[in-house]
């Protein structure tokens, strides 16, 4: 029997709350789990007795394959194509909104939304296994939705590279020489050693503090609400081509 999809949340005493996903297939994202994870995020925002939120993925050298290849080819119609592609808007706008600090936890590779992911964290830490790419122009859309978070994260220079080549792997070094990851490990222990005491002590700090410094660092991105959904319409018309139908077929045949 398969392993079930989930998003589950666990909350110490201590005030860190941790969210944690999974999907059988490489930590992939439908509409679910990124409805899940947005709402997860939405209700710690809300939870006074939690100070830091660490976002992570199950399983090991895969912190998420991006969007979900069973429900893209399943895809009918603009209108399906956008309610899909805003369930990584919904995410990264309740990254975007939410009251606390949010650790992100990247113990292998990332693949478009999963750079999203990445991206819209407000701290992130990687391993030595967690190379990037950004993959939707090799499907035939593109990076429309996850585009700006991570453009805020390392620029538009370094945003368009990954975003044109989409074919390509990025090593961790480059994404921390981007400033996407703020540190990189070599094994998964000593990194969730480090997350571990950092959480603490984020979690000792003023929250009104930490809250009020979260604000500055989003200043600017109050339309987001807005833009993230127009992007989600312009991909959800573009994975209709034929283009991307056979890319898509493609690739769930290998």
């Amino acid at each position: 029997m398969a392993e079930e999809e989930y998003v589950n949340i666990s909350k110490k005493d201590n005030g860190i709350a941790t969210i944690e996903f999974y999907h059988p297939q490489s930590n992939s994202l439908p509409g679910l789990i990124l409805k899940k994870i947005a709402d997860s995020i939405n209700e710690i925002s809300e939870d006074n007795t939690i100070k830091v939120v660490i976002l992570k993925s199950s399983g090991d050298r895969v912190f998420c394959a991006g969007a979900s290849f069973k429900e893209l080819s399943s895809i009918k119609n603009i209108e399906q194509g956008k309610v899909f592609f805003s369930g990584f808007a919904n995410v990264i706008n309740a990254c975007r909104k939410c009251s606390k600090l949010i650790i992100g936890r990247v113990q292998g590779k990332a693949v478009g939304g999963g750079v999203g992911l990445a991206s819209a964290v407000d701290y992130c830490f990687a391993t030595k296994f967690s190379a990037i790419k950004l993959s939707e122009l090799a499907l035939g859309i593109g990076p429309f939705v996850v585009g700006p978070a991570v453009e805020r994260k390392i620029g538009l220079s370094a945003m368009s590279t990954l975003a044109i080549n989409a074919k390509k792997w990025y090593s961790p070094e480059w994404a921390y020489e981007k400033g996407l990851f703020a540190e990189v490990f070599e094994s998964t222990n000593e990194m969730d050693s480090a997350i571990e005491k950092f959480a603490l002590e984020l979690s000792n700090s003023s929250m009104e503090a930490t809250s009020q410094l979260k604000k500055t660092f989003w200043e600017g991105t109050e339309h987001w609400g807005k833009l993230l959904i127009d992007r989600a319409e312009i991909s959800g018309s573009l994975i209709l081509s034929d283009f991307s139908k056979k890319m898509i077929q493609d690739l769930q045949n290998k």
